[in-house]
């Protein structure tokens, strides 16, 4: 069908809509064959898209189909399409050649049969092959015949015998025609050709025929020539030569032309595989009929083959210390020739230490002549040539490669039998100072150095306990850190020692010098400082310019440039008066003494070395200008007090700036945070996160005013839980006048066991009145052990001592007030306090009396303390502390024994 014919209707045989069709985009979407066709979405048709060939698409394959599928979307539809292909009769039965060529005996009989080829036709069904015809049928029939695979093979049979003196040759048409319609046909035509036939058989002229050939004759020497005759005319008469019986060795060595009977030589000959040849010869003729004879063929040697060498025994490798005379090899040399083409004569290179001998027939052996050395030749290859007396020689050469094994016969040698290696002092220990090298002639084990230290003693020291040597690489390893100043330099041993056996060694001498380092500072000769005395130079008032003081004289342990030293001024009373010599280290005067000039003079000299870096000593000298003796000793004692210009000075200094910066930085800190406690504290205390100090009352009565203070005074402490970690903050004293207590009376006292209690806030509601500024206590009343007292109940008239009730607790406001007056007194009262006193201020005067006075009797507890107090404990009079200020003060720093140090420093000054 031509391209765009109609194959069928897609949409009406699946009951599709056009329309749908189109809204779903029906489209092909697989098969192989799906190219033949088209969806023509527009009609739901199905056509034709490429011409399709039934023989090409399926063959012989019935029936011929293919499939596809088609689908559509929104929503998806998937159809299976499938197309099956009709056959034409497109196509004529055809066979295989147009003429066919058969040749029969003129003395065939009737039955015999000829096997025809078979037409072909790639149509199936009524359209293929049907009938095959034969004409003429004058001596033949056709028969037809079916075998199990399904084809038909067709066979001419004869009917009537031919006679070829009659009709040589026949000429048959076989047509086959098939069963379509129209009807296709083919046809080949059949030559037969009659052969003559042949009744005599050919015969040789020689029943044995005899040749000679030299061997390694080129291909296609002729070697003989063979002849046979038969007495038929024609191609009867015709005869064919081939070879009839050959060793199966021997095949393909020689040929025969089957025409002229004329052998050839198409192979090697060899004379040393085989000497004689062999062969029967048949001829025949075209009838079959045959004769025979025999031809022998004689090789005739040649000079064609060299001398093969081959090592029967082998020594390898010999050892170097080998005796002339030793066998290294047997070989043995063959010549496959005969005669003098066999006879072989042997030698090997010259210039070598080596000789050939002939021992047996055909067999050499190789000797040493001389003695051999490894270190000078590490091997030998060794030519042997084989020459045989054939015309022309023939020769052949083969090498051996001879090792000669290494013998420990040479020590190792170092490079130096001296060397010389530096190391700076102050080393690391394990730092590496130098490496040894030794090369032994000899190779593999004999050639494997060991290195090994001798250990000798060294400047009364052993050698491994200084330095150390690495056995594999030769490495010198410094075992300990040297100083210059005590050893300088130093010899060592070192063995090289190799691994043969027995082992062979020789010796080298390390000599290891230890450079100087700028490690040691210059020392101070003159002037002696001591801490006992100190020694003045005396100058004249009289002296001029240039006058001689005195001379500094120092020396440095260390060696070259790092011993060099300078002097230089570092400090003066007067730096117009004096100098010092840079080199030499003398003191002189730069003017003229006057008497204007202090008597006390002091100058700080420092000495340089030249090393890098630098180390420098500092020394004063004290200079007294005086032109008497007893006004030197007048100043003398000054002179001991100015001590603190020390070594040690410059580390004080910064010691001590280092604790004051500290100490300001905090106490800024605290100010700070004090204030910003204090600001929001008054706006927001209700809304305080801070832990609320606990109220403990105190868990004791008066027993009829009989109290352990016998000066009658009243002590309020409140401790918070951590009490024995904190210092006490304030002590309020009551008197007999005073009917309340004053809530923001605080000062600090500090524990005589440096055990710091917090005293936290005042319970009483009520104010008292400030002491007297002129109460002070005796240096011999000071606070008891525990730092806490009872506490007082408010005074009224006519209540008995003891029975009156305790103040309830106070409020948050008044202990975060009670808080901040504590902190804001601490630096006052420290800094008031005397050792006689525990810090009471001096100002409280023991007039100072209480209402008052509970029993102590009972047990007291400290919260967050350990300490009880019970009625049989005395306890001394605690003293109360001042009022606080109108206004906090800041604190002031602790002063620390560098800020102490300053500031008698500065008195001094």
């Amino acid at each position: 069908m031509a391209k765009g014919s109609v194959i069928g209707n897609i949409a009406e045989d699946l009951g599709l809509d056009i329309k749908r069709l189109k809204s779903g985009r029906a489209r092909i979407i697989a098969g192989d064959s799906s190219r033949y066709v088209q969806l023509n979405t527009d009609k739901g048709t199905l056509v034709v898209n490429e011409a399709i060939d039934r023989e090409l698409l399926c063959k012989q394959t019935s029936p011929c189909s293919f499939s596809f599928e088609v689908i559509l979307e929104n929503p998806i539809q998937l159809f299976e399409i499938v197309v099956e292909i009709l056959d034409l009769n497109d196509h004529a039965p055809t066979f295989p050649t147009d003429e066919m060529n058969i040749e029969m005996s003129e003395a065939a009989l009737p039955g015999a049969r000829f096997l025809l080829d078979s037409a072909f036709d790639p149509d199936i069904g009524v359209n293929t092959i049907q009938t095959y015809t034969l004409s003429p049928t004058d001596n033949f029939v056709l028969k037809h015949e079916s075998r199990p695979d399904g084809n038909r093979y067709i066979e001419m049979m004869l009917q009537t015998p031919v006679d070829r003196e009659k009709q040589d040759q026949l000429s048959l048409t076989l047509t086959a025609v098939d069963g379509g319609t129209p009807q296709r046909s083919g046809a080949m035509k059949i030559n037969i050709k009659i052969l003559d036939v042949n009744d005599n058989a050919p015969v040789f002229t020689k029943k044995l025929y005899r040749a000679v050939v030299p061997e390694n004759s080129p291909k296609g020497t002729l070697v003989t020539k063979v002849s046979a005759t038969d007495a038929d005319s024609g191609i009867n008469g015709e005869v064919a030569y081939a070879f009839r019986h050959i060793a199966e060795s021997d095949a393909g060595l020689f040929e025969i032309d089957e025409k002229s009977g004329e052998i050839f030589v198409l192979g090697s000959i060899d004379f040393e595989k085989s000497r004689k040849y062999e062969i029967n010869i048949e001829a025949k003729d075209q009838a079959g009929f045959t004769d025979s004879c025999a031809v022998i063929i004689d090789v005739v040697d040649m000079n064609d083959n060299i001398p093969v060498i081959s090592l029967t025994s082998f020594t390898n490798p010999v050892s170097e210390d080998a005796l002339p005379g030793t066998t290294i090899a047997v070989i043995n040399i063959k010549d496959l020739d005969s005669g003098d083409n066999g006879q072989v004569n042997c030698a090997i290179n010259p210039n070598s230490p080596f000789v050939i001998k002939s021992s047996l027939r055909n067999y050499y052996t190789i000797l040493t002549e001389e003695k051999l050395n490894r270190e000078t030749v590490t091997e030998y290859n060794i030519t042997i040539t084989a020459t045989d007396e054939g015309s022309p020689p023939k020769s052949s050469n083969k090498t051996i490669r001879l090792r000669v094994s290494d013998v420990n016969d040479n020590p190792p040698v170092f490079e130096k039998r001296l060397y010389t290696a530096n190391i700076i002092e102050n080393n690391s220990p394990g730092v590496s100072i130098f490496v040894v090298r030794a090369t032994d002639a000899d190779c593999c084990q004999n050639a494997r150095v060991s290195y090994l230290l001798e250990d000798l003693e060294v400047n009364g020291a052993r050698a491994s306990t200084m330095v150390s040597v690495n056995s594999e690489s030769g490495i010198i390893y410094a075992e300990r850190s040297f100083d210059y100043e005590q050893i300088r330099e130093f010899t060592i041993n070192i063995r090289a020692q190799d691994g043969g056996s027995p082992p062979l060694s020789s010796n080298a001498t390390v000599k290891i010098l230890i450079q100087d380092q700028n490690d040691n500072a210059p020392q101070i000769l003159y002037p002696v400082q001591t801490g006992v005395s100190m020694v003045a130079e005396m100058v004249p008032r009289s002296a001029d310019v240039g006058y001689l003081v005195t001379k500094v004289v120092a020396v440095d342990v260390d060696s070259g440039q790092n011993a060099w030293l300078s002097y230089k001024l570092l400090k003066a009373t007067d730096r117009a008066l004096f100098e010092v010599g840079l080199q030499n280290g003398e003191i002189r005067t730069l003017r003229q003494v006057t008497d204007k000039d202090a008597v006390k003079q002091r100058l700080t000299v420092v000495v340089e070395d030249n090393g890098q870096p630098s180390r420098s000593a500092t020394v004063n000298v004290n200079v007294a200008v005086a032109d008497s003796f007893p006004e030197v000793l007048s100043e003398f004692t000054e002179f001991t007090h100015d001590k603190d210009y020390n070594d040690n000075l410059t580390f004080y200094l910064v010691l001590a700036l280092a604790a004051v910066s500290f100490l300001f930085i905090s106490c800024l800190v605290v100010i700070i945070s004090v204030k910003v406690y204090r600001w929001r504290q008054s706006r927001i205390f209700y809304q305080s996160n801070l832990p609320v100090i606990p109220y403990y009352p105190p868990c004791y009565a008066d027993a009829g005013g009989t109290g352990t203070l016998q000066h009658m005074y009243n002590y309020e402490v409140c401790m918070t839980t951590d009490s024995r970690k904190s210092d006490i903050k304030h002590l309020q004293p009551l008197s007999q006048s005073l009917g309340s207590v004053n809530v923001s009376s605080t000062e600090t006292m500090p524990h005589t066991q440096k055990v710091k209690n917090v005293i936290e806030r005042s319970d009483s509601p009520e104010e008292q009145k400030p002491p007297n500024a002129d109460w002070r206590f005796p240096q011999n009343q000071r606070p008891g052990t525990s730092g806490a007292g009872p506490r007082p109940e408010e005074a009224g008239a006519g209540a008995g001592a003891g029975t009156g009730p305790w103040p309830n607790p106070p409020s948050e406001a008044e202990q975060l007030q009670a808080l901040m007056a504590a902190a804001n007194e601490v630096s006052e009262a420290t800094a008031t306090l005397g050792p006689g006193t525990m810090g009471l201020s001096t100002r409280y005067s023991p007039q100072f009396t209480l209402q008052h006075v509970p029993d102590y009797r009972q047990n007291v507890y400290i919260p967050g303390s350990t300490a009880t107090l019970t009625a049989g404990q005395q306890q001394p009079p605690q003293p109360a502390l001042p009022q606080p200020p109108p206004q906090a003060e800041a604190p002031k720093a602790a002063q620390t024994p560098a800020s102490k140090k300053k500031s008698a420093k500065k008195d001094k000054k």
